[in-house]
């Protein structure tokens, strides 16, 4: 019998969120090297940047004689290969030695269900049974303080181009439209292109305070200045604009913005990055910060380069995630293009979007001062952005009446990896 520490992370889309861990001590102690090589590599993920984080080893009896000389922290992960009435003398230990506050998760050998219910009426917060993968014991930790929180802890969403003009920005804008108009999702669309930002005229709004407001107050910033600077373009979608100048544009630093993010997460359910084309290094906060990120190209040689090295740059920044979304725009097969297949098989990705190339729905849209998607809700572009927004929202997309759906034929091996029993499928 599975822990239920195990199986309540079995189907979870990893989109759905794990946000990073609050600034805290955590301490990981470790039996076996399979336990310290778990937790060390817990220890690196990108939800563990805030916390104060340290790895020991001799499990249990090492913490017990660590806290009768020092005060135990916040959080405290303790491997056990000890037997049951052994682990349940180990704890009754533990509990001598460490302050009531200390929220302790156990990952243990024994598999057992009625194990599990005992521990957790003994006060631990969680109890996971090894085999261990790092996602499930981060589902773990970060669930502690998701429960704990006074509101919903909201989600990150970073869209980045792999070249200038992949369409990158277009894709975002109509994304959060739609995660906003159909999903009723309360959505900041947050324009980081500072010079040449296109989210205002998308969305026909010039407000006078954005996202450099934002940089420039980070040692005041709160939810309610940031609240303050939030343009409302439509009952469930803001946005914090970009100056769109280049005058006086200061540079970012990674730790401003993650302290913006970080304040993003206290004041709407979703924040949708737009995301330059030309990289910084400041953008390693908002994929680090991020729970998907979606990656779109044009099936060029050169931008098939750009692709492999931001896809590379970005799967080392999330090891233990799924990796990013790639969406390959612009494709015309009576144009001289690397062919979708050999272009996703180059860059190391089985599963990808395609948008035909649509110059007539994207000048007569802008013409019109609409969204393409709004234009034309039927299209190939309207059906990649029901896929990305319906991983984004955790549903499926609707099938189209009358005839078989394109979304839903793209979303199923993205789906299916999340299905217990299920392997991933290549396209």
């Amino acid at each position: 019998m599975q822990a239920a520490g195990n199986m309540k992370s079995a189907a979870e889309p990893q989109v759905q969120g794990l946000p990073p861990l609050p600034a805290i001590n955590v301490h990981f102690f470790a039996e076996t090297p399979q336990g310290a090589e778990l937790f060390r590599r817990t220890a690196m993920d990108r939800l563990m940047r805030r916390p104060h984080v340290e790895v020991f080893e001799g499990g249990i009896p090492a913490a017990v004689a660590a806290y009768e000389q020092e005060t135990s922290p916040e959080l405290l992960v303790l491997e056990s290969t000890a037997d049951r009435e052994a682990l349940f003398a180990q704890l009754a230990a533990l509990a001598e030695v460490v302050v009531p506050t200390t929220q302790v998760v156990v990952v243990g050998h024994i598999n057992d269900l009625y194990l599990y219910r005992d521990l957790l009426n003994e006060g631990v917060r969680d109890y996971l049974a090894m085999p261990l993968d790092v996602h499930a014991l981060l589902t773990s930790l970060s669930g502690i303080f998701i429960a704990e929180a006074e509101n919903p802890v909201g989600r990150i969403v970073s869209f980045i181009g792999a070249k200038g003009g992949a369409g990158s920005s277009a894709i975002a804008h109509n994304v959060s439209w739609l995660l906003s108009r159909k999903y009723k999702i309360k959505t900041a669309l947050a324009d980081l292109d500072l010079a040449y930002g296109t989210a205002g005229l998308d969305f026909e709004a010039s407000p006078a305070q954005g996202i450099l407001d934002a940089l420039a107050g980070i040692d005041r910033l709160d939810a309610n200045m940031i609240d303050k600077l939030l343009h409302k373009c439509s009952e469930h979608l803001m946005l914090l604009a970009s100056p769109c100048s280049l005058e006086e544009i200061p540079p970012i630093e990674e730790q401003q913005l993650a302290g913006i993010l970080d304040v993003m997460r206290e004041v709407v359910a979703l924040t949708v990055l737009d995301l330059p084309s030309t990289w910084s290094n400041w953008m390693r906060a908002a994929i680090i910060q991020s729970e998907l990120v979606v990656v779109t190209s044009t099936p060029e040689l050169a931008a098939l380069r750009n692709t492999k090295a931001l896809l590379d740059n970005i799967r080392n920044l999330r090891p233990n995630e799924e990796p990013p979304l790639l969406v390959l725009n612009q494709v015309d097969p009576d144009l001289p293009q690397v062919p979708a297949e050999q272009f996703a098989a180059t860059v190391g990705v089985k599963d990808w979007l395609e948008i035909p190339y649509e110059p007539d729905l994207f000048g007569e849209a802008a013409l019109e001062g609409v969204l393409p998607l709004e234009k034309d809700p039927e299209g190939k572009l309207a059906e990649a952005c029901e896929i990305i927004a319906a991983r984004i929202a955790g549903v499926e997309p609707p099938k189209k009446e009358g005839r078989k759906s394109l979304a839903l034929d793209l979303l199923k091996p993205l789906l299916e990896r999340f299905q217990p029993g299920k392997g991933k499928s290549s396209k």
